[in-house]
């Protein structure tokens, strides 16, 4: 099917920012023009190419094309877990939110520790088709911090990265072990950077707000320790690191400084990080609980102030789907974690206008960046597969989680107004997602 994307807003940092139509034929992108005043693109692209009328015209006049948006930390539950989400149900939402390419993190039941489950997840969602998943395996067996896993099978299997996110590993032998392999095959190696002994027994950020409840709180401090001690061992081992949801000031002043002296090692954060803080939990109980949590004003500013001067290089949703029933027990036993994928666009293009990013540092943080660092090519470049999100900016809208394609409907955000929102959504030339308004 070709498809002709005309009138619209490209943006693709670095390449083009203009007015441009794209032309897409076979999963591919053939071609991309200065925007003509026709609504059918020209007959040659060349002296030797064929006409190239198109099957469909998509009317992208008062929209933002870009490069298809990637996630690089969510979590399926599938295998083991599916009650909470499935992955025909994750990628679904990853469709809607914009996403064309995701990174499932490892800790399914069983565990992505072996060739067999990242093979299940590989397969499982190309036969359900849409937004493209990529596995992150384990750095341990069954997530335990002990034993490595074979690492070469994970990657041939199709794992881009190593993590035990949400259980780091805290034998610092054992991670320097994992990321001197790691380095030995060019693997990532994504670190939910925490020291547990000191989180030990908490549910959510050390301070006003836990006394006032009267709940054990996490010091900012058990994060900051373990960012200092991951990079000191990407610092050793010339390993590539990429922190977690970084939620801590001091996180962000410790990678600023291994940036400085040219560790290997980038950072994501998510759009609860920048927009909340700590005192969001007494107006959204369990659906503000995460870990690591919600943090103080300073915090979050030190998290906007990171990603404005490129120390944080990805915004990534983190995005843990749980059931109703285990939200709604009380605040010490419910499960970490909010769903984002269909609510992180529209949350993050709240940055451009509060000034803290320009729209092209935002599509840096959700498409180009996350791409450089897994090593995707998705610009918008002919020959490239057409990996194509639309954006309106413009698009004021009530957020609705009951609406949310995802089975997870625990989210602080759910009816917040918000401005913006992925309107096409183009994976390998198939659109698999669209609202109704855009064919001519």
């Amino acid at each position: 099917m070709k498809i002709w994307i005309h009138g619209g807003w490209v943006i693709d940092p670095g390449l083009l920012d203009g007015r441009f139509d794209i032309l897409v034929d076979r999963g591919k992108i053939i071609g991309i023009f200065p925007e003509t005043s026709e609504r059918t693109p020209p007959h040659k692209t060349s002296g030797s190419t064929p006409d190239h009328a198109p099957d469909r015209t998509i009317n992208a006049s008062g929209r933002i094309v870009v490069p298809g948006l990637i996630d690089m930390h969510v979590h399926f539950r599938e295998p083991g877990q599916e009650e909470k989400e499935t992955l025909e149900t994750g990628m679904a939402a990853a469709a809607r939110g914009g996403f064309t390419s995701v990174c499932t993190m490892p800790n399914t039941h069983p565990a992505a520790d072996s060739r067999e489950t990242v093979s299940f997840v590989v397969k499982k969602s190309r036969a359900n088709g849409g937004t493209r998943v990529y596995p992150v395996g384990a750095i341990t067996k069954g997530l335990k911090g002990e034993f490595l896993c074979d690492y070469e099978e994970l990657r041939s299997a199709g794992a881009v990265a190593v993590s035990d996110d949400g259980m780091p590993v805290m034998n610092s032998l054992r991670m320097r072990q994992a990321m001197e392999r790691a380095k030995e095959l060019n693997l990532l190696v994504i670190s939910h950077s925490e020291d547990l002994d000191l989180a030990a027994g908490g549910t959510m950020n050390e301070g006003d707000v836990s006394r006032q409840m009267g709940v054990r709180g996490i010091p900012g401090a058990a994060e900051t320790i373990g960012v200092m001690r991951d990079i000191a061992l990407s610092e050793l081992t010339g390993a590539r690191l990429h922190i977690a949801h970084v939620s801590t000031a001091g996180s962000v002043r410790a990678i600023r400084d291994a940036k400085d002296r040219g560790v290997p090692v980038t950072a994501e954060t998510a759009p609860h990080y920048f927009t909340l803080t700590d005192r969001d939990v007494l107006k959204y109980g369990t659906n503000a609980k995460m870990n690591p949590p919600l943090r103080t004003d300073l915090d979050r500013e030190a998290i906007r102030r990171g990603l404005s001067d490129g120390t944080l290089d990805v915004i990534a949703t983190d995005h843990a789907p749980h059931t109703p029933a285990e939200k709604a027990r009380n605040f010490a036993d419910a499960p970490n974690g909010i769903v984002g994928l269909e609510t992180s666009l529209a949350v993050s293009l709240g940055l451009v206008r509060d000034q803290c990013l320009s729209m092209t540092q935002l599509i840096e943080k959700m498409a180009v960046n996350p791409a450089r660092i897994l090593g995707i090519d998705n610009r918008l470049t002919a020959g490239n597969p057409a990996d194509i999100t639309l954006i309106d900016p413009r698009a004021a809208h009530r957020i609705d989680a009951a609406a949310f394609k995802s089975k997870g409907r625990n989210t602080p955000f759910d009816q917040w107004m918000v401005t913006g929102r992925a309107v096409m959504t183009m994976v390998a030339g198939d659109i698999v997602f669209e609202v109704p308004t855009l064919s001519e």
